[in-house]
């Protein structure tokens, strides 16, 4: 079948809902954004409030930084399905009806992460307009600080953990060996050499490419950081045939775990690999972070943390701050670090 006789056929199937929702394509660029807003969808600007507050794409609707509101501080777990139903509701996004369209900066697993959130609680996975703000400004499109509101709509939401995989489960597929099971995280969090839960390592059998791998210039944040450049175009995309050769030894036909630390980056990358065929991938949730806290689960390049090294260290760190802030109360002065 020609290529172009190939797309007709499968935008008509998804049209008519033949080709399951996980199969379609969840990341869109600016002219997909104009014309799903003048198809009717919400637009979901995912940034802090002051941020919006200062510039935003028009029509956007906004309420809170979604890193802060669907992440628990210490667990970093996403919310009970009533809060998020009155988080929601309340900005009247009524996803179980509408499709919604979240963006954030360019590159933001964060976007995806509020994007996934939507699926979470029983509804589609939103799209998510990889290039952000950036994209639209780079366009030439209008911004607007004026806020958009929406009616508030009532909610009720009944799922938790929609397109997510739950810990045991994730330990029992391991354990029947076999799992095609992918680690986002760097390659020092793999190594566990970087340990940021009870113990460092991954998952066993986990294959490690890191979420960065998907921009053209996977750099860019450490270029940003040491002011190489001055935008975020490297976060852009790799072209589809960069990314299937990226991932050519996972199989798209298999069930495909993606796992980080907390399921952020884990967001942007199982977006990308059901851009480019994956037929069935599933998102750890709680990741690194949960499967780490389960000492028997099977891990490789397995490092604990010291517990009294890192007590001994945070008590000095926190003596020295007593005795800056003691030396800055008798000169008059703020303490400085």
């Amino acid at each position: 079948m020609l290529p172009i006789v190939r797309s007709l056929v499968a935008a008509a199937l998804m049209l008519c809902g033949l080709i399951p929702m996980q199969a379609r394509a969840q990341i869109v660029d600016t002219a997909a954004v104009e014309q799903a807003l003048q198809q009717g969808a919400i637009l979901w600007d995912a940034r802090s409030a002051d941020s919006y507050a200062k510039a935003h794409i028009p029509g956007a609707v906004n309420f809170g930084d979604a890193a802060t509101l669907f992440r628990d501080p210490v667990r970093e777990e996403p919310p009970s399905a009533a809060v998020a139903a009155q988080l929601f509701g309340a900005a009247g996004i009524d996803f179980p009806q509408r499709q919604v369209i979240v963006y954030t900066v360019a590159g933001d697993p964060f976007a995806y992460y509020a994007a996934r959130m939507l699926q979470y609680y029983g509804g589609r996975h939103g799209l998510v307009y990889h290039g952000g703000i950036d994209a639209w400004k780079a366009a030439g499109k209008p911004l607007t600080a004026a806020p958009t509101r929406l009616a508030p709509v009532p909610l009720f939401l009944a799922t938790e953990g929609g397109g997510a995989i739950s810990t045991r489960a994730v330990i029992d597929l391991v354990r029947a060996g076999g799992a095609q099971i992918l680690d986002v995280r760097t390659p020092a969090e793999f190594r566990g050499d970087d340990v940021r839960a009870i113990r460092g390592g991954h998952v066993a059998g986990a294959v490690n490419v890191p979420f960065e791998q998907n921009w053209v210039d996977p750099a860019t944040p450490a270029k940003l950081a040491a002011k190489q450049v001055q935008g975020r175009d490297g976060m852009a995309l790799k072209p589809v045939g960069e990314l299937q050769a990226l991932y050519s030894k996972l199989d798209p036909e298999r069930e495909t775990v993606v796992y980080c630390q907390s399921g952020v980056r884990a967001s942007q990358t199982a977006s990308v690999l059901q851009s480019i065929g994956f037929k069935n991938v599933k998102v750890y949730e709680a990741s690194w972070l949960g499967y780490a806290g389960v000492l028997s689960a099977p891990a490789e390049d397995e490092v604990y943390v010291n517990v009294g090294a890192l007590t001994g260290q945070i008590t000095a760190l926190q003596n020295r701050v007593r005795r800056l802030e003691a030396e800055a109360d008798r000169r008059g002065a703020p303490a400085s670090l």
